[in-house]
């Protein structure tokens, strides 16, 4: 954990700074968007090598687990999600360091990840079950499930901190409030509408993000405390 004081941006006089992992992320998303876009329009088949589908991923696709995590269903969906990763995960990982953030981002994307699976396959066999949470056979992709873990932990190390939403710029409230009134609308919202979401894997990312926010504080108690008075 890092003292709040100390927390710099990167040096902007170098043609190529040094990135965060936070912006490296969002490289390679933007790059495996651009190639998943062309493969898919190539054979749209390979969508199925390419997202998260919990018939298929328990019948030997592992590697869906991560490839699902770096492609999007279109730009509008990259867009939003990489503007919330750059908003909330540049600054957590200022908070807890380059190398923690990049094993927590990938770490807790692969949990939401079975999160989704896990759901759809136990529940999701039925016709109500599937519109709560998910079908076996629905194909999951995108960057949701680890951005919502960045927002849990985000959540839990800076609680008081007030932010927006892109859709409601005029309308802001502490991260306590915010993160968990955005899960519960959009599954509100996606189950009224008969919307394919990942609910699920927003859930199990988040708590992963909760966890992991808490683990820090009860480890390194006074500096979570400074950072919590530093950010509100």
């Amino acid at each position: 954990m890092r003292d709040p004081r100390k927390i710099r941006f990167a040096d902007k006089r170098r043609i190529f700074p040094n990135w965060s992992v936070t912006n490296w992320v969002i490289l390679v998303n933007i790059i495996f968007f651009a190639i998943g876009f062309l493969i898919i329009n190539h054979s749209e088949k390979s969508l199925y090598y390419l997202a998260l589908q919990p018939i298929s991923f328990l019948h030997g696709f592992y590697w869906t687990l991560i490839s699902s995590m770096f492609m999007h269903a279109n730009i509008f969906h990259l867009f939003v999600n990489m503007f919330v990763l750059f908003s909330l995960g540049n600054l957590c990982e200022r908070i807890i360091g380059r190398k923690r953030f990049l094993w927590f981002y990938l770490l807790s994307g692969i949990l939401a990840g079975l999160a989704f699976v896990f759901f759809a396959y136990f529940f999701g066999q039925i016709p109500l079950g599937a519109k709560i949470f998910g079908s076996p056979k629905d194909a999951a992709v995108g960057a949701s499930g680890a951005i919502f873990a960045v927002a849990g932990l985000f959540m839990v190390l800076t609680p008081k901190l007030k932010f927006m939403i892109i859709f409601l710029p005029f309308f802001s409230l502490p991260a306590y409030v915010m993160i968990p009134l955005v899960l519960f609308v959009t599954w509100i919202i996606s189950f009224s509408a008969g919307i394919g979401v990942g609910n699920t894997a927003h859930l199990g990312g988040f708590l992963a993000g909760l966890f992991y926010g808490l683990y820090l504080r009860n480890k390194y108690k006074r500096k979570t405390k400074m950072i919590s008075e530093y950010f509100q």
